[in-house]
Formats: C-alpha cells, structure tokens, sequence
C-alpha cells in the first residue's frame, strides 16, 4: 500500500457547507492546509450537502445554519436521521448561543462554532467532534440547552418511554451528564472508577440511538429527565 493510500484512508473526511462562496472555499482552503484532514466537497446549500454526505460518506460536516432552501437545521435534521454511523456536524454561526444553535443541536449537531473561529480552534474542533466527543464544555452544553428547553413545550409523558431502556445507574449517570459534570466528576461522586463512567455512557448512547454526549444532554431534557429551572417545582 502507498503512503499516500495509507495517510487517505486514515484522514478526516469533511464536507464543507455554506452559501457564500468565499466563504465555503475559504474554510475548505483554510482546512485543506492539514495533513490529516481531507476536503472531500463543497456545498452551497443544504440539500446539497445532504446529497453529497450520502454520496461521499463523511466524517464530519461544516454546516452553515441560514442557506436558501434546505437549511443547516433541516439538512442536519435529515444527516443525523439517516443513520447511526452518519457524519458528526459542526455549526457555523455567526451569533453566539442563539436559537439557531439550539435548534442544531436538537436536530442532532455535535457542537457549534462561530465563524471568527480562529484556525487552530477550527482545527481542534473538527478532530475532537471526528473523534466523537464533546465539542463543548459540559458546563457550557448544560447552559446553552436549559435555557433554549425553556422556549419548547413541556415533554410528553410518552418521551420518558425511550429511558425504560436504561439501567438505574445508567439513568443516574445520564442526568449527571444533563447537569454537566465531566466524566472524572462523575466517578468521583459515584465512586466508581472513570473507566466505569464512560462504559456507562456509551452505553446510555448506544441504547438511546444517540451519537455523542451533546445529544445525551439533549434528550436528557427532551424527555423530561432534567427540568429546566425555571420549570421546577417551588
């Protein structure tokens, strides 16, 4: 096998989105300058970049949340449905913790920049979101989806039915994960070892058909596990 086979095969795979050219072939430009990383296309529109993700398969998306027709929200919507091996999306936003990005992440993103990104926090993102883990701060996750949860009806008593599926102790760790500790957090206030705590997660993700944890703390609220504070009894 060539070297050149051996570093494709092994890069990042990533589609760019977004209906400003400069833009789009900016951040292609911008990320085709890593050896790891290989810009298998460009999109100027949702449906493209839907199209073009089930053409090319992927590993992580750049995706512009406004675009004329297909939108990033239903564009993600329709990656993060198609199936469980589907790519990891990354927002691009211009306002930060808006109701844009939160619509994103319950379509089914794995985190949000915004689009001043400096390169090397581009470049990080991209390989921790490939990788499948957290873009953000737990914390942050946490504060960013409580308080949007708040603008969305209160869940249906039927949407707690996808928890049946978990184990007491998953459970507790996933509403653990919804509040925002880390996993080392987590195994201290269980004392459990850290490698407990992330066989239990990937456990919860596994059952709950979920991809990463930003999507655990989403359906952690979606189902009511968690309640945003201001719904909480008083």
């Amino acid at each position: 096998m060539s070297a050149w086979s051996a570093e494709a095969r092994t890069a990042v795979r990533i589609v760019v989105a977004d209906d400003h050219p400069v833009v789009r072939t900016g951040f292609a430009e911008l990320l085709g300058t890593q050896p790891d990383f290989d810009v298998v296309a460009t999109a100027c529109d949702g449906a493209q970049a839907v199209r073009l993700c089930q053409e090319l398969s992927p590993d992580v998306v750049l995706m512009d949340v406004r675009m004329p027709g297909m939108d990033g929200i239903e564009a993600t919507r329709r990656l993060a449905g198609s199936a469980a091996a589907g790519p990891h999306v990354l927002i691009l936003t211009t306002f930060d913790l808006d109701e844009y990005v939160y619509d994103a992440l319950r379509a089914g993103a794995s985190g949000f920049l915004l689009k001043d990104v400096t390169a090397e926090r581009l470049f990080d993102a991209v390989r921790v979101i490939a990788a499948g883990e957290a873009l953000l701060a737990p914390a942050v996750t946490r504060r960013l989806i409580s308080e949007f949860a708040l603008l969305s009806p209160a869940p249906d008593a039927s949407a707690a039915s996808a928890l049946a599926a978990l184990t007491p102790r998953e459970t507790q760790v996933l509403r653990l994960v919804a509040e925002g500790l880390s996993n080392p957090e987590i195994a201290g206030r269980l004392t459990v070892t850290e490698e407990t705590v992330k066989t239990h997660v990937s456990r919860v993700l596994n059952k709950l058909g979920l991809r990463d944890r930003t999507q655990a703390v989403v359906a952690a609220y979606e189902t009511g596990l968690v309640v945003p504070r201001s719904r909480e009894p008083r």
